[in-house]
Protein backbone atom coordinates (compact mmCIF):
# COMPACT_ATOMS: atom_id res chain seq x y z
CA UNK A 1 0.00 0.00 0.00
CA UNK A 2 1.04 3.32 -1.03
CA UNK A 3 3.32 4.86 2.30
CA UNK A 4 1.52 8.19 2.00
CA UNK A 5 -2.12 6.73 2.52
CA UNK A 6 -0.83 4.40 5.38
CA UNK A 7 0.08 7.86 7.04
CA UNK A 8 -3.32 9.01 6.30
CA UNK A 9 -5.33 5.80 7.63
CA UNK A 10 -3.21 5.67 10.67
CA UNK A 11 -3.36 9.67 11.20
CA UNK A 12 -7.44 9.15 11.71
CA UNK A 13 -7.42 5.20 12.64
CA UNK A 14 -5.96 5.97 16.27
CA UNK A 15 -10.00 7.73 16.74
CA UNK A 16 -11.42 4.84 15.64
CA UNK A 17 -9.79 2.42 17.41
CA UNK A 18 -10.04 4.50 21.26
CA UNK A 19 -13.67 4.59 20.46
CA UNK A 20 -14.15 0.83 19.71
CA UNK A 21 -12.03 -0.09 22.52
CA UNK A 22 -13.95 2.65 25.59
CA UNK A 23 -17.25 0.78 23.61
CA UNK A 24 -16.11 -2.66 24.30
CA UNK A 25 -14.65 -1.54 27.72
CA UNK A 26 -18.08 0.15 29.38
CA UNK A 27 -20.09 -3.44 27.28
CA UNK A 28 -17.53 -5.68 29.96
CA UNK A 29 -18.55 -3.48 32.88
CA UNK A 30 -22.32 -3.63 31.88
CA UNK A 31 -21.92 -7.15 31.20
CA UNK A 32 -20.56 -7.85 35.03
CA UNK A 33 -22.31 -5.16 36.63
CA UNK A 34 -26.30 -5.26 35.52
CA UNK A 35 -26.91 -8.49 34.75
CA UNK A 36 -29.75 -8.62 36.54
CA UNK A 37 -30.18 -5.12 37.59
CA UNK A 38 -31.01 -1.72 36.30
CA UNK A 39 -29.19 1.44 38.07
CA UNK A 40 -30.59 4.76 37.68
CA UNK A 41 -27.95 7.38 36.65
CA UNK A 42 -29.62 10.79 36.25
CA UNK A 43 -33.11 11.13 36.25
CA UNK A 44 -33.33 11.11 32.10
CA UNK A 45 -31.04 7.90 31.92
CA UNK A 46 -30.85 4.35 33.51
CA UNK A 47 -28.24 1.71 33.05
CA UNK A 48 -29.87 -1.54 31.73
CA UNK A 49 -28.77 -4.31 30.52
CA UNK A 50 -29.61 -5.54 26.67
CA UNK A 51 -29.22 -7.96 24.01
CA UNK A 52 -29.67 -7.21 20.34
CA UNK A 53 -29.50 -9.65 17.59
CA UNK A 54 -30.81 -7.09 15.17
CA UNK A 55 -30.01 -3.71 13.47
CA UNK A 56 -30.71 -0.33 14.71
CA UNK A 57 -34.02 -0.12 17.08
CA UNK A 58 -33.99 -3.76 17.00
CA UNK A 59 -34.65 -4.35 13.48
CA UNK A 60 -34.82 -8.16 12.17
CA UNK A 61 -34.03 -8.77 16.52
CA UNK A 62 -36.74 -11.56 16.01
CA UNK A 63 -35.54 -13.33 13.00
CA UNK A 64 -34.19 -16.59 13.07
CA UNK A 65 -30.41 -16.29 13.35
CA UNK A 66 -29.25 -15.83 9.80
CA UNK A 67 -28.82 -11.44 10.89
CA UNK A 68 -26.34 -11.99 13.28
CA UNK A 69 -23.85 -13.64 9.61
CA UNK A 70 -25.07 -10.78 7.77
CA UNK A 71 -24.83 -7.90 9.73
CA UNK A 72 -21.49 -8.83 10.10
CA UNK A 73 -20.92 -9.35 6.66
CA UNK A 74 -22.37 -6.08 6.12
CA UNK A 75 -19.91 -4.58 8.96
CA UNK A 76 -17.39 -5.26 7.42
CA UNK A 77 -18.19 -4.28 3.92
CA UNK A 78 -19.41 -0.77 5.69
CA UNK A 79 -16.18 -0.56 7.63
CA UNK A 80 -13.80 -0.88 4.30
CA UNK A 81 -15.88 1.54 2.50
CA UNK A 82 -15.65 4.07 5.23
CA UNK A 83 -11.80 3.48 5.11
CA UNK A 84 -11.63 4.15 1.31
CA UNK A 85 -13.52 7.31 2.10
CA UNK A 86 -11.71 8.44 4.98
CA UNK A 87 -8.43 8.32 3.16
CA UNK A 88 -9.63 9.86 -0.14
CA UNK A 89 -11.36 12.85 2.42
CA UNK A 90 -8.90 16.73 2.33
CA UNK A 91 -10.78 17.63 5.65
CA UNK A 92 -9.66 17.14 8.64
CA UNK A 93 -13.52 17.40 10.00
CA UNK A 94 -14.90 14.45 7.63
CA UNK A 95 -12.26 12.16 8.66
CA UNK A 96 -13.34 13.05 12.10
CA UNK A 97 -16.63 12.14 11.69
CA UNK A 98 -15.38 9.41 9.46
CA UNK A 99 -13.28 8.03 12.15
CA UNK A 100 -16.31 8.10 14.86
CA UNK A 101 -18.14 6.26 12.75
CA UNK A 102 -15.98 3.40 11.96
CA UNK A 103 -15.05 3.09 15.49
CA UNK A 104 -18.77 1.91 16.32
CA UNK A 105 -18.57 -0.09 13.64
CA UNK A 106 -15.87 -1.93 14.69
CA UNK A 107 -17.04 -1.73 18.52
CA UNK A 108 -20.39 -3.50 17.31
CA UNK A 109 -18.81 -5.94 14.98
CA UNK A 110 -16.58 -7.09 17.53
CA UNK A 111 -19.49 -7.52 19.63
CA UNK A 112 -21.43 -9.72 16.96
CA UNK A 113 -18.11 -11.71 16.61
CA UNK A 114 -17.54 -12.83 20.20
CA UNK A 115 -21.09 -13.03 21.29
CA UNK A 116 -23.55 -13.22 18.66
CA UNK A 117 -25.29 -10.32 19.40
CA UNK A 118 -24.69 -6.67 20.35
CA UNK A 119 -24.50 -5.68 23.61
CA UNK A 120 -26.92 -2.57 24.58
CA UNK A 121 -26.82 -0.49 28.28
CA UNK A 122 -28.03 3.23 28.26
CA UNK A 123 -31.55 3.84 28.79
CA UNK A 124 -32.74 7.52 27.84
CA UNK A 125 -36.12 7.90 28.72
CA UNK A 126 -38.26 10.82 29.76
CA UNK A 127 -40.98 9.50 32.26
CA UNK A 128 -42.28 6.10 30.97
CA UNK A 129 -40.92 6.83 27.29
CA UNK A 130 -37.85 5.00 26.71
CA UNK A 131 -35.18 5.56 23.79
CA UNK A 132 -33.90 2.25 22.41
CA UNK A 133 -31.19 0.76 24.74
CA UNK A 134 -28.14 1.96 22.96
CA UNK A 135 -24.24 1.81 23.74
CA UNK A 136 -21.30 4.14 23.09
CA UNK A 137 -20.55 2.16 19.16
CA UNK A 138 -24.10 3.31 18.96
CA UNK A 139 -23.59 7.11 20.39
CA UNK A 140 -20.32 7.45 18.29
CA UNK A 141 -22.08 5.96 15.09
CA UNK A 142 -24.50 8.65 14.84
CA UNK A 143 -22.76 11.68 16.59
CA UNK A 144 -20.11 10.57 12.96
CA UNK A 145 -22.99 10.82 10.89
CA UNK A 146 -24.43 14.01 12.20
CA UNK A 147 -21.05 15.07 11.99
CA UNK A 148 -20.73 14.27 8.35
CA UNK A 149 -23.89 15.82 7.67
CA UNK A 150 -23.44 19.28 9.20
CA UNK A 151 -19.98 19.34 8.19
CA UNK A 152 -21.06 18.12 4.47
CA UNK A 153 -23.71 20.88 4.01
CA UNK A 154 -21.88 23.26 5.48
CA UNK A 155 -18.54 23.40 3.91
CA UNK A 156 -16.35 26.58 4.92
CA UNK A 157 -15.27 28.18 1.22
Amino acid sequence: MNKIIVNRLLTWLWLSIFVAVVDQITKKIALSHLMNDSLAFFPLLNFSLAFNRGAAFSFLNQAAGWQNSFFIGVSIICIIALIVWMCRQQYARQKTALALIIGGALGNLIDRIHHGFVVDFIDAHIGQYHWPTFNIADAAICFGVALLFLFTFNRVK
